[in-house]
Order: structure tokens, then C-alpha cells, then sequence
């Protein structure tokens, strides 16, 4: 009991004089002297997957073992802890549980995207959707809320926003469009409000938007202002029924390589906030 007591007190003095989250600092530096974990067992693989699982929805089958083993191995170096247990009491922490479960979601979660991704998805929203949902809108102000669930860094979102600039806007010159995306972890939304790209980020872009909308500077690509203020970033918890409830009235939901991170049960309570966010008809 005693060195799981010492194990808290251990992480909660690291956070409160390095952690990244009360510092600004995005340092992946190990402590002086750190000692890599033990392997993670069994009994406390399936543990933290719980905890995971409870608090996210997120769910790691016995086969990515090896992947929650890792990606919290940098994190208890990160905090200067001895084993895996000492984080699970972490997690459960009272004071501390809050800030470290975002760290936790940035370490588990995998943010790989690009610019045009999927290219005959948007397709399909500018030529089918977009204009059915057009005919549906009346009034003399009419507004279009697009979701871009699960954004990551942005690179979703800022394409239809390109996409509604290019294509849609100088044919509704009165309607207004909104654009949100969210995500669980706030280091890739941080990414997103920046909206500074690498290469491999825009190594599907057609040249006219790369032209039209970047700024290169070195090997970066910085993203102009007007397709970024279509677009409002949010933290969001998919599994958050709570959290889900201020997200209604859209016309389009994309929800792109974020289900296959949900068992069953989780999918399906998912997939259900995400129609009651979708407007009528």
C-alpha cells in the first residue's frame, strides 16, 4: 500500500514542476537516471484498459498490447515513474486524473491524415449533398453546419472549408457556413488552431489550393486566415453522451478512421449521437 501511496505522491510532485500541461512545454526529454518500466502484465493491461475504456470508449484488444505498452512506457518517463501501476493510480487520482487522461489521450491516440484524404467523399458532398440540402433550407438567412468528427489536426476540416470557398459559396453567395471540428486531444487541436503543415500533409493537394491558400515558408505550409475562420476547433469526447448534447443541428457529419478505435457496445452509442446531432430529414 505503501509504495502505491509513494507511487501517487511521486507523480503528483513531477506534475506539479515539469508536467507539460500546467508548464506550456512539449519536451519528450526523460528524466536524468530514468529506468525504462517492466513489462506490463496481464492483470494490469487489462486494468488500464478498463480505465481507458470507461473513460473514453476507446478499447485496445488483447493484440495491441504491445502498442498501450509503449505509448504509456514514454509516458512514465515523461513523470519519472517505476512501473505501470504507479500510473493506473494516476489515472485515478483525484486532483490529477483530469490533466493526465489528455496526455493519455494524446500518447494513445493516432492522428495520421493529409489534405484531400478521401477524395470521393468530398466529392460527393459538393456534387449530391450539398445541393439536396440546399433545396431543404428556407428563410432569407440560411446557414449549413458541417461536423468534421474526429478532426485531428485540421487537415479535414480546412479541406471542405477550401472546398466550400472554391465550389459551393459563389453559388449561395447568401448562405452561411459552419464548420466544426473536434477531436480528444488537445495537442492535435493545438496543431489545427495553428494550421502550419509539413510536406507529407499537403502531398495530395491539387497545386491551384496549395497556391491559392498556403504560404511556404522552408519546408512548412502555413494556411491563410479565410479558410481558417470557417472553422471552429472543440475538445470533444466521442463517447461523452453529456458532452454530445451541445453538438445538434447539422447538416453533415464526417466520421472517418475514428469507429474502428470502439468495440461494439461503444460504435453503437457513438454512431447513435452522431444521428441525433444530424438535422431532420
Amino acid at each position: 500500500m505503501n509504495n502505491l501511496k509513494d507511487g501517487i505522491l511521486s507523480a503528483s510532485n513531477r506534475i506539479n514542476t515539469v508536467h507539460p500541461l500546467q508548464t506550456g512545454s512539449n519536451s519528450k526529454t526523460m528524466p536524468t537516471g530514468f529506468i525504462p518500466p517492466a513489462v506490463m502484465s496481464e492483470s494490469t493491461f487489462r486494468e488500464l484498459r478498463e480505465v481507458i475504456y470507461k473513460q473514453s470508449g476507446i478499447y485496445f484488444t488483447d493484440s495491441k498490447k504491445y502498442l498501450l505498452e509503449g505509448r504509456i512506457a514514454k509516458r512514465l518517463g515523461m513523470l519519472g515513474m517505476k512501473n505501470f501501476e504507479q500510473y493506473i493510480d494516476l489515472l485515478k487520482h483525484p486532483f490529477h486524473a483530469k490533466n493526465e487522461s489528455k496526455e493519455l489521450y494524446n500518447a494513445i491516440t493516432i492522428n495520421e491524415t493529409y489534405f484531400f484524404r478521401s477524395e470521393a467523399q468530398f466529392e460527393a458532398l459538393i456534387e449530391v449533398l450539398l445541393p439536396e440540402i440546399m433545396k431543404g433550407k428556407s428563410g432569407v438567412s440560411k446557414t449549413v453546419k458541417i461536423w468534421s468528427a474526429a478532426s485531428s489536426s485540421g487537415e479535414e476540416a480546412y479541406t471542405i472549408s477550401m472546398l466550400l470557398l472554391e465550389k459551393v459559396k459563389p453559388l449561395y453567395p447568401n448562405v452561411q457556413f459552419e464548420i466544426w471540428g473536434s477531436d480528444i486531444s488537445d495537442h492535435v487541436l493545438e496543431s489545427a488552431r495553428r494550421a502550419v503543415y509539413r510536406e507529407y500533409a499537403v502531398k495530395n493537394m491539387p497545386q491551384h489550393y496549395l497556391t491559392k491558400y498556403f504560404k511556404k515558408q522552408g519546408d512548412l505550409y502555413e494556411l491563410n486566415e479565410e479558410v481558417k475562420r470557417m472553422v471552429k476547433f472543440v475538445n470533444l469526447n466521442l463517447y461523452d453522451n453529456t458532452a454530445l448534447r451541445s453538438m445538434r443541428n447539422f447538416d453533415v457529419v464526417f466520421c472517418c478512421n475514428v469507429l474502428i478505435y470502439f468495440d461494439l457496445p461503444s460504435k453503437q452509442q457513438v454512431v447513435g449521437q452522431l444521428y441525433d446531432a444530424l438535422n431532420k430529414n
